[in-house]
């Protein structure tokens, strides 16, 4: 295994779970506005709290290694879902962008699935 591959997708996996886990903690100051934002596409505000969950627990999980290639699966239904529900008004330029910057993310974690979380993780260190 070459340095690359032992150190790349450590890399791969904060970068894509600082994501999630910043974007969960952030819901929480302003939780109000989360939940007339999602109530606004049709989505129970009820939701906000599993929402919350499923960023910063999957985010930690994917963080750290364990059990990641569970993590990613659940982020990435997660993150195509809201891609879908959120972000097709592809007449605003930034809702496409963030359609497509979704998108980008749930292909980064089917690598996670797919290959696991490589060498410098929880997984990696029970195999």
């Amino acid at each position: 295994m070459t340095s690359l591959q032992t150190y790349l997708p450590t890399i791969g996996r904060i970068f894509m779970a600082i994501i999630f886990i910043l974007a969960g903690l952030g819901k929480i100051p302003a939780i109000e506005g989360n939940v007339g934002y999602m109530e606004a596409f049709g989505v129970p505000g009820i939701l906000i709290w599993p929402t919350i969950i499923v960023e910063v627990v999957g985010g930690i999980l994917l963080l750290v290694g364990f059990k990641a290639r569970w993590a990613a699966a659940a982020l990435a239904a997660f993150t195509l879902i809201a891609a879908l529900i959120f972000h097709t008004n592809f007449a605003d330029q930034m809702e496409m962008t963030a359609f497509l910057k979704n998108l980008a993310i749930t292909g980064g974690l089917l690598y996670v699935i797919a290959y696991g979380a490589g060498a410098l993780s929880v997984d990696g260190r029970r195999a």
